[in-house]
């Protein structure tokens, strides 16, 4: 389990936390969601112990500030929003670093087979720059599965932490992406992924963190956090859950979409 209890960051002067408690469970999907600036990624961060904060964040019981930076390698793994490269590495060279930080250190052979899994099988050759930012998103994914590629170990789960991991991707990869997230939940890991889009959120997420102005407004399930009450004061706007909007435009929700 993660436990974050208390949780409070500044950064440049200014409260981006302010005292958040929130937490995780092992064999499910949490999503941290909330408009720009209200803190997901920094309660990311701490959580992962990138970032310096007050209160207390816990792995599976451990105090994340009493780890050593391999043992946290070895437990947790970390997509950020964006990641840019100054040197010409392949993708295979990318995905490959995932296994230099983790406990399958030996195993290159799940390199192509992570690639497959995030739908770029035969990339691996393939200059990291040359693609685009779709790929490169999906590229960086396999590097962080192949760093805790087995969700449990030695009776301990692993864990996943995305930070908006479908952002720059088109509809079909995007629940290709959720539902890899899906299935390391349900094969006993943990997977913690900031979003944005509501609707994918509510497909997936087995508990929704909803933060506002740096504070935790509501956790729970999708129909107890993504309320016409809750969404129209954390987002600043009238938003109706369910509701077709009025004139003639197109409207098109993957409530039902399915992989071929």
């Amino acid at each position: 389990m993660i436990d974050a209890s208390h949780v409070s960051v500044s950064l440049g002067g200014r409260r981006v936390l302010d005292n958040v408690s929130f937490s995780a469970r092992a064999g499910a999907v949490t999503a941290i969601v909330g408009p720009n600036g209200s803190g997901k990624t920094t309660l990311l961060r701490a959580m992962t112990g990138d970032v310096a904060y007050e209160g207390r964040v816990s792995l599976d019981g451990d105090d994340v500030r009493d780890m050593k930076p391999w043992d946290l390698a070895a437990r947790r793994a970390v997509l950020p929003q964006a990641t840019r490269l100054a040197f010409p590495f392949t993708v295979y060279e990318v995905v490959r670093l995932g296994l230099s930080a983790g406990i399958e250190a030996g195993q290159i052979d799940l390199v192509p087979v992570a690639l497959e899994r995030v739908g770029l099988a035969g990339f691996e050759g393939r200059f990291f720059q040359e693609l685009s930012g779709g790929e490169q998103q999906r590229a960086q994914l396999a590097r962080v599965l192949v760093q805790v590629w087995s969700p449990m170990v030695a009776g301990k789960p692993c864990w996943l932490f995305l930070d908006e991991p479908v952002a720059s991707l088109d509809i079909g990869h995007q629940l290709e992406v959720m539902r890899l997230c899906r299935t390391y939940a349900q094969d006993g890991g943990g997977v913690v992924a900031v979003m944005h889009d509501l609707n994918l959120t509510s497909m997936f997420a087995d508990s929704i963190a909803m933060l506002h102005r740096g504070q935790l407004m509501a956790q729970g399930k999708a129909n107890e956090v993504l309320t016409d009450t809750l969404l129209s004061e954390a987002y600043g706007c009238q938003l109706r859950v369910n509701a077709i909007p009025d004139g003639d435009g197109t409207f098109v929700l993957p409530h039902t979409a399915s992989l071929k």
